[in-house]
């Protein structure tokens, strides 16, 4: 159960931080990892799923940001599809396992330690396209300044692609009984107590705090604007091949739906922003 209580956009920043590097050290270490298998990433499987790749269109050649980018291991998967990468992390454990993964992988790329919220200057106008993806903006207490980093880093022309789990499904506590104990958007941050991990749900990890934000839909959109980008896609999806919160089991397609009586609720959503040239 979450539970709202006050804190500091700081003081969530520091425990997140926390939460991550625990994370980054154990992710792709057990049998039972759900999302972060790196032997066969290594021998050549394919992390991104088809909605973000659709999305991005061809990236060979382009300049690529990754921001949240973890142990890097998306990341690399955009530069196997040529693109030249950067990930950021604020998680300096898991930028150090980037770097060494990238090594390992025998691929190019760049990983920089830093907030999103604080996106570094050096990276201001380089990127054709800036990605993030999957558990993005519920970490982050300042989303005008992510969005204003996002837009920073973009050449005009260029695109953000954000794909994120839907404010409707992230409400959700349980699905059978459907129970919901988390707002439906308002950015205040909701303290929870955490003692495992999405990745492996038998893993079991020190007791941590983490502080998280709900944002709506409309909040998402609006932030996007007023960061000088100009939405050209915004879908909100019912059927999906990622359940990133392990909260659905698979239809007999292999693809996840959130059933609501008759009808379904999204588990995603999906924006794409340019920045417009001048």
């Amino acid at each position: 159960m979450t539970e709202f209580e006050t804190t500091t956009s700081r003081d969530g920043l520091a425990l997140n931080r926390a939460l991550w590097d625990v994370r980054a050290r154990v992710h792709g270490s057990t049998a039972a990892d759900r999302f972060y298998d790196v032997d066969t990433f290594l021998a050549g499987r394919q992390t991104l799923c088809a909605l973000e790749r659709e999305l991005t269109g061809e990236v060979a050649g382009k300049d690529l940001l990754h921001l949240q980018c973890h142990f890097g291991l998306d990341t690399l998967n955009w530069a196997r599809l040529g693109a030249r990468v950067t990930g950021v992390d604020f998680s300096p454990v898991a930028i150090a396992r980037a770097r060494e993964l990238a090594e390992r992988a025998g691929l190019t790329a760049t990983f920089v330690e830093a907030d999103t919220q604080r996106v570094p200057a050096t990276l201001a106008g380089r990127f054709d396209v800036v990605v993030a993806t999957y558990g993005v903006l519920c970490w982050i207490a300042e989303l005008d300044a992510w969005m204003r980093g996002a837009s920073m880093a973009l050449r005009p022309g260029g695109s953000l692609i954000l794909v994120d789990m839907h404010p409707a499904y992230q409400i959700l506590a349980t699905i059978d009984p459907l129970v919901a104990d988390w707002p439906y958007g308002g950015g205040e941050p909701q303290v929870e107590t955490v003692t495992g991990t999405y990745a492996d749900a038998g893993l079991r990890l020190p007791v941590q705090q983490t502080v998280q934000y709900p944002y709506s839909l409309g909040e998402i959109v609006t932030a996007a604007a007023q960061a000088g980008l100009v939405v050209t896609h915004l879908g909100e999806h019912i059927a999906t091949d990622i359940d990133p919160r392990n909260l659905l089991r698979p239809d007999e397609d292999n693809l996840y739906r959130l059933r609501f009586g008759d009808s379904h609720l999204p588990i995603l959503y999906s924006l794409r922003a340019m920045l417009p040239h001048v």
